[in-house]
């Protein structure tokens, strides 16, 4: 598994394949492996699926130009991680603080589903978007649905069986690390309610109340050296 990412790879023949065909098509899409966006150092890492059609994979930025970046991108502005509500262009100047989007896998998969091996392919970027991501002081995931979960899991290599994926679950791992929960954003699940604007908010606050207690703690240790 490659783990610099590269917006050429095409380790996947089936999904290089079909990017092939969406850019003969739409000759202006991205159409490529999908980068991360955000703080450089952020303690916060979302762990969204893969690019959507004429979302990321139009517009080259995670959770832009589609239905689920409305609501990641409001509440993420709800909560003071993003410095507006935008998600329809990349060009739209919006800044995340303190927190960083990417993909379990960074291809645009036909009818949004990776097979296995595909996600196990894309594994070794995930595993050193992670690995960056604790170097730089991160300590709290967010997978979007049961396959960034598992995803996550496996680019720390955690057993699945260990850490049931659950909306609103909260699962402490190794090296401080916390991963949340939540159901995909995705125009599906809030369509049907399976995830509501509330039930996603709660997720964010529970985030936000760990951050908080993580800083006062911090900023109690760091006094007491002095």
């Amino acid at each position: 598994m490659q783990s610099t990412f590269s917006a050429e790879c095409r380790q996947c023949p089936r999904l290089a394949g079909f990017l092939d065909e969406v850019r003969s098509r739409h000759p202006r899409y991205h159409a490529r492996p999908v980068p991360a966006f955000g703080d450089a150092a952020p303690r916060l890492l979302i762990v969204g699926l893969a690019p959507g059609m004429h979302g990321a994979n139009r517009t080259g930025r995670p959770f832009t130009g589609d239905f689920a970046g409305i609501l990641l991108y409001r509440t993420l502005y709800k909560f003071g991680f993003a410095s507006h509500e935008g998600s329809a262009d990349p060009g739209d100047g919006l800044r995340l603080v303190d927190c960083r989007v990417t993909n379990a896998v960074k291809c645009l998969p036909p009818q949004n589903k990776p097979e296995p091996a595909e996600v196990r392919r894309c594994n070794g970027y995930l595993a050193a978007e992670i690995a960056a991501f604790m170097r730089t002081g991160g300590v709290a995931l967010l997978a979007l649905g049961a396959v960034a979960h598992r995803a996550v899991l496996m680019a720390l290599g955690l057993r699945g069986a260990d850490h049931a994926f659950g909306h609103g679950a909260i699962h402490t791992l190794p090296d401080d690390l916390t991963l949340y929960d939540s159901y995909h954003c995705s125009r599906y699940n809030t369509q049907t309610r399976r995830l509501t604007a509330g039930m996603f908010e709660q997720v964010f606050a529970n985030i936000q109340a760990d951050l908080a207690t993580r800083s006062i703690l911090q900023d109690r240790d760091s006094n007491q050296w002095r």
